[in-house]
């Protein structure tokens, strides 16, 4: 017998509360991604980047404001047709295939993400959908 193909709603259902936009780690930005935002914001890129962003290992990351969270939530994402891969790929993130505790400890910050599921169904839709975004 064959095991349930686990989709992605049924491991993760955002709840809009902005928990995965606050704390630390940072949302690296790529040129592309930071053009895009640029472009939204109206902006060029230099303004952005020094505006808008704090450098991490020498790549630029989004800026969080005094309250924590990014730069660009205000009780919702204020960019969110052009924010990074890295949010958009959220909680379906490269590190949980690395170990899939990592899908648990994420858990503990995100009201939406489901931990009543067996780890190799949630390794294997994790898989599915960072294959779909490159």
């Amino acid at each position: 017998m064959r095991s349930k193909v686990v989709q992605p709603d049924d491991i993760f259902k955002c709840t809009m509360c902005g928990d995965c936009c606050k704390g630390y780690g940072g949302t690296f930005v790529t040129k592309d991604e930071i053009d895009a935002i640029a472009g939204y914001i109206k902006t060029d890129h230099e303004g952005f980047v020094s505006k808008y962003c704090e450098m991490s290992g020498g790549k630029p990351v989004l800026a969080r404001g005094r309250n924590g969270y990014c730069v660009f939530w205000d009780k919702m994402c204020t960019i969110h047709s052009v924010k990074p891969r890295m949010c958009r790929q959220w909680p379906f993130i490269r590190s949980v295939l690395a170990d899939t505790d990592n899908w648990y400890v994420m858990a503990g910050m995100c009201p939406g993400i489901r931990t009543d599921v067996p780890a190799n169904l949630i390794r294997e839709c994790v898989a599915r959908e960072l294959s779909k975004s490159g």
